[in-house]
C-alpha cells in the first residue's frame, strides 16, 4: 500500500506530464516529429514511480524513440496508438525484470500511457491531414503549371505551323526549278528535312497541348499492348532487358483514339527500356476498375530526382544525355492522356526504378 502523500505526489507528476505533453503536441512541427516524440518520451518517463529506472519506447510511422538502450531484459506496460481507426504504433514503459515485477507498475501509469497514446494518435492524424493537404496543393500547382504551359505551347505551335508549311511548299517548288543544280538540290533537301523535323516537333507540342484531332473508338486495349510489345521485342533483346506482361483480362474496353493509345503504350515502354540496366526487368500491367482502365509500366532504372518528378511531363525536359532525347515523348503521352480525360502519374519505386501509371475512363 502506498501512502496518501505518495499517491498525491504521483498524481501531481502525472498531471504535470499531461500538461507538458499537451504543450509539446500543440507546438509540434511536422518537420521535427522525431524530436517531438523524444520530448514526449522523456516527459512520460518523469511521471512514473521509478523514473530513473523506467525506459519509455515510442514506435510509430517508422520511428523508434527510446529514452535509453537498456531494454535487454524487462517487463513492460504497453498502449496502442491508433490513427484513423488503424493500429499505427505503440508507446510502452519498461522496468528491469530482475528487480521489479508487473505489480510495481501503478494502475494509474497504464491509464497515463493510454491517454498519451490517444494524444499521439491525434497528433499523427493531424500530421497525416497536413501531409495530404500539402500533397494536394503540390498536385494542383503542378496541374496549373502544366495547363498554362499547354496554353502557351498551343499558341506557339499554331504560329509555327503556317511558316513551316510555307517553307516546305516553297522548297519543293524550288526543287522543280533547280533540277540541274546538284549543289542547290542538296541544300534544299537539307531545308526540307529540317522543316519536316520541325513540323514533327510542332505536332508533338500540339499533342501536349491536347490540340490534335481525335477519332474516338470503342476498342480493346489488350491487342494494342501486345502489338507494341511484339514490335519492341527486338529492342528488349538488343538492350538485354527482360519483360513481363500482366493482363487481368483479354478484353479491356475503353473509348480512345487507336493511334494515340498506341503512342501512349509505345512511348512508356520505350522509355522503360532506355532507363533499364542490362538484365533489368520491365513490368507491364493492365487491369480494370469499375470506371477505369489502368495501364502501368515499371522499370528497374535509377529512378527520378525530386526535380525530375516535378518536370517529367513538361516539353523539352529530359534526363537523357544531350542528343539522345528531345524531351517530348512523355509530354506527348501526358497530352494524349489529358485529352482522353485520364490521368498519368510517375512515382519512384520503394527499392529501385520508376512506375508510370495511366488511368483512362472506360
Amino acid at each position: 500500500m502506498i501512502s496518501t502523500e505518495t499517491a498525491l505526489k504521483e498524481r501531481i507528476k502525472e498531471l504535470t506530464c499531461l500538461y507538458e505533453v499537451s504543450s509539446i503536441i500543440v507546438n509540434a512541427d511536422i518537420e521535427t516529429l522525431e524530436e517531438t516524440l523524444k520530448a514526449i518520451a522523456f516527459s512520460v518517463q518523469k511521471a512514473f514511480s521509478f523514473p530513473e529506472e523506467t525506459e519509455i519506447v515510442i514506435l510509430i510511422d517508422g520511428m523508434n524513440v527510446v529514452t535509453s538502450q537498456n531494454l535487454d531484459e524487462h517487463i513492460e506496460l504497453v498502449s496502442e496508438i491508433v490513427v484513423f481507426n488503424k493500429l499505427a504504433g505503440t508507446i510502452s514503459a519498461h522496468l528491469n525484470h530482475l528487480k521489479y515485477t508487473k505489480e510495481d507498475f501503478l494502475n494509474e501509469e497504464q491509464q497515463l500511457l493510454n491517454i498519451i497514446a490517444l494524444k499521439l494518435g491525434s497528433l499523427f492524424e493531424r500530421v497525416q491531414i497536413r501531409k495530404n493537404e500539402m500533397s494536394l496543393k503540390r498536385q494542383m500547382e503542378h496541374a496549373d503549371r502544366l495547363k498554362i504551359l499547354g496554353e502557351l505551347t498551343a499558341g506557339i505551335a499554331h504560329e509555327l505551323n503556317t511558316p513551316l508549311a510555307n517553307i516546305l511548299g516553297f522548297a519543293e517548288l524550288l526543287k522543280d526549278n533547280l533540277k540541274n543544280n546538284t549543289e542547290c538540290l542538296a541544300d534544299l533537301d537539307r531545308i526540307i528535312q529540317n522543316a519536316i523535323f520541325s513540323r514533327e516537333v510542332v505536332k508533338k507540342l500540339m499533342f501536349f497541348a491536347c490540340e490534335m484531332p481525335q477519332k474516338m473508338t470503342r476498342l480493346n486495349i489488350v491487342p494494342s499492348i501486345k502489338g507494341a510489345i511484339d514490335l519492341l521485342d527486338a529492342t528488349f533483346r538488343k538492350q538485354q532487358v527482360k519483360y513481363i506482361v500482366k493482363i487481368e483480362d483479354e478484353t479491356l474496353l475503353l473509348n480512345a483514339d487507336p493511334i494515340q493509345l498506341t503512342q501512349i503504350i509505345f512511348n512508356l515502354i520505350t522509355n522503360a527500356i532506355y532507363f533499364s540496366p542490362k538484365k533489368g526487368l520491365v513490368t507491364i500491367t493492365t487491369f480494370q476498375t469499375d470506371k477505369d482502365i489502368v495501364f502501368k509500366v515499371t522499370d528497374e532504372g535509377p529512378g527520378l530526382s525530386s526535380e525530375a518528378l516535378e518536370k517529367v511531363f513538361q516539353p523539352f525536359f529530359t534526363t537523357k544525355p544531350t542528343g539522345e532525347g528531345s524531351g517530348l515523348g512523355l509530354s506527348v503521352v501526358h497530352g494524349i492522356v489529358s485529352s482522353h480525360k485520364g490521368t498519368i502519374v510517375a512515382i519512384n519505386n520503394p527499392l529501385k526504378g520508376t512506375t508510370f501509371t495511366v488511368t483512362l475512363p472506360k
